[in-house]
């Protein structure tokens, strides 16, 4: 996806300067390809437990509270993950039932909102069985 959008920039890049005609949809391929690579590497980034993470105070923390703060804080992780999951299924919804396109290709942007919601709830899912496990060190 990533190398998708990097063609589809030059191709519009090169268009656009060059020829005075720029790549028809172009930014809106790429808007739904970049929130596609998004949340469909968020399960991945939460199986791997790789999350973007600043310890500037746990660090210092007894070694004994560790396991109970990376579970709490694992299992707010995934509840957050799960409401913004719900929510986007409910936005999805109502794409679909109003029949949400895009401006200049007219394409559906319900299946994509559906793709982020799913994919959204499968890193809460991951998120949670983590919160489960014993942390890695």
């Amino acid at each position: 996806m990533l190398f998708a959008m990097m063609g589809l920039t030059v191709v519009d890049v090169i268009g656009r300067y060059l020829f005075s005609a720029p790549l028809t949809g172009a930014t809106e391929l790429t808007e739904i390809l970049l929130a596609c690579a998004i949340f469909i590497g968020l399960p991945a980034v939460s199986l791997d437990d790789e999350h973007v993470t600043v310890d500037l105070i746990t660090g210092k923390l007894p070694a004994a509270i560790q396991p109970f703060r990376r579970a709490i804080l694992m299992l707010a992780s995934g509840m957050v993950l799960a409401v913004i999951a719900w929510r986007l299924w409910a936005h999805a919804g109502q794409i679909a039932g109003y029949g949400g396109t895009t401006n200049s290709l007219r394409l559906p942007i319900a299946p994509v909102a559906y793709l982020c919601a799913i994919c959204t709830g499968l890193a809460a899912v991951i998120t949670f069985a983590a919160a489960m496990r014993p942390p890695r060190d």
